[in-house]
């Protein structure tokens, strides 16, 4: 049966393994999803429109289509991820498959004599991102896991890192979880596991060492995450006289995320009382969030549109539970240590983040029914996100933290498409750059996509190819100790859409 404890807000700023720019950086970015068509041309959709996963950029889009539709699209995605350690490098491969995309545009048609040419209302689901990632790193390093530990031990008391006569393992970790907080329960497995000592063997101690010996250690390390941040969009849209099209789109996200993490290591000095460690950690978010958007495309001549669109910040609410485990091989270590396992769960109090908002600007020429070129431009300042309440000290710190080491982030994306009688062939190019300042923590986004498409008449069917590839400094825990590998993730989506007029 799994033990749930739940902290106090008091207690919220000592936990560092969940709430801090990362989450921002990660529900603030998203991955090119969308119908197939979307991503064949790289999502460059924003002064075109008549695609509804163009709601996405901008939401007069919905007003360009002459007919109701319905489409439905589904991708295979592929993640292969290069992990360098030390000296070795591994790869990953993993394979997922969704339906990323489902939604309808109803289109009602005024009078002649009416300003207002058509209405269209639209609904549409979309997964911003899919989670579902791997990868796995090994080599060696002169940095243990002990200085994790030790990081949050320096300033506990050593009393309240004791158990007492007869209290078993388990129950202390949630105690102290309950009473002092996650800071307190780290320092208490590093204690109690013996990879750390105390100066003094007193309860007043505040400072420890580290109890293992070594020059070089063999580590191991995996991470994997699953699940999804999915937006449901409520849109609508017009068209006023013949060249101005205007929308407006409320956004509903909906969130759940999974982290878990494996990390071993081997080889320490033969004196060592430490021979072997493991700690493993299994991180859970769930939440939803709102959004809203507002958008103009105005057709300059029959060849040139431009378009612009507002993006309003992203509203997150959300909860973290946490669990861990640990195995360390030391004859001092506490024989009940196995008791603190993943059934035991930290329930964290609800926080909030608030991601930056957007602006896009887009051109496009049409070739009448040739075909068509089209590019977005979007800004977004990612050093305006939030980690909320801001009056929480460790949100303070890490919204400063936020303020300083992230930055605006533009993004280019160019579409094409070019028709001959019922077959659409589609090329797209997109870069992002990174949010933050030294981009040695995460690289430029750049990505390619390709694409074809088949009209049935009433019916389409259409396939793309959309490949990304990014440079990340993946660490292997929030605080403490600086283990990192160094990855290159390419995502690769091959999509597969359906679309009927009625």
């Amino acid at each position: 049966m799994r033990k749930l404890f739940i902290l106090s807000m008091g207690m919220l700023c000592t936990f560092v393994s969940a709430q801090n720019i990362n989450d921002v950086v990660r529900y603030s970015s998203d991955n090119l999803q969308g119908t197939a068509r979307f991503q064949a041309m790289g999502g460059a959709f924003g002064a075109l429109g008549g695609d509804l996963s163009s709601l996405n950029i901008n939401p007069a889009g919905s007003a360009v289509f002459n007919f109701s539709e319905f489409t439905v699209t589904g991708s295979n995605y592929n993640r292969d991820n290069s992990a360098i350690y030390g000296n070795r490098t591994l790869n990953t491969d993993l394979n997922s498959l969704e339906i990323n995309q489902v939604g309808a545009v109803f289109v009602f048609k005024a009078s002649d004599d009416n300003p207002w040419k058509k209405i269209s209302l639209a609904v549409n689901y979309d997964l911003v991102q899919n989670f579902d990632n791997q990868f796995s790193a090994a080599g060696s390093s002169t940095e243990g896991l002990d200085n994790y530990f030790l990081n949050f031990a320096q300033g506990q008391e050593l009393g309240n890192l004791r158990t007492f006569d007869g209290e078993r393992a388990d129950d202390a970790y949630l105690d102290i979880g309950s009473s002092l907080g996650f800071g307190a329960q780290q320092a208490f497995l590093g204690f109690q596991s013996g990879l750390i000592e105390p100066n003094e063997d007193v309860d007043e101690n505040t400072g420890y060492f580290s109890n293992a010996q070594y020059a070089n250690l063999d580590q191991d390390y995996t991470q994997v995450t699953s699940g999804y941040n999915s937006k449901f969009t409520l849109n609508l849209a017009g068209q006023y006289q013949e060249n101005l099209y205007l929308g407006a789109s409320l956004n509903f996200h909906s969130v759940f995320y999974e982290k878990l993490t494996t990390f071993s290591e081997t080889g320490y000095d033969s004196a060592s009382d430490v021979q072997f460690a493991a700690f493993d950690n299994f991180l859970q978010t769930e939440g939803n969030g709102f959004s809203f958007s507002l958008g103009a495309i105005a057709k300059l001549n029959d060849n040139i549109r431009v378009g612009g669109s507002y993006q309003s910040p992203t509203w997150y609410s959300l909860t973290d539970n946490i669990s861990q485990r640990i195995s360390v091989t030391s004859p001092v270590a506490n024989p009940n240590l196995d008791l603190i396992n993943f059934n035991l769960v930290s329930i964290f109090p609800d926080y909030n983040i608030k991601t930056p908002s957007k602006l896009t600007g887009s051109a496009a020429i049409v070739f009448g029914k040739e075909g068509l070129l089209s590019f977005d431009y979007g800004y977004q300042d990612m050093s305006k996100a939030e980690l909320r309440p801001t009056s929480d000290p460790a949100f303070a710190g890490e919204n400063d933290l936020i303020a300083e080491q992230l930055r605006n982030v533009n993004s280019y994306r160019i579409g094409g498409e070019y028709r001959i009688e019922r077959v659409s062939l589609r090329a797209g190019y997109r870069f992002e750059e990174s949010p933050y300042e030294n981009e040695l923590i995460l690289g430029d986004l750049t990505g390619y996509s390709g694409g074809i498409g088949y009209s049935f008449g009433a019916n389409r069917l259409d396939l793309a190819y959309n490949r990304t590839e990014q440079d990340t400094n993946a660490f292997f825990f929030d605080s403490g100790a600086s283990n990192s590998a160094m990855v290159n993730r390419i995502n690769t989506n091959v999509s597969l859409g359906f679309t009927m007029k009625f």
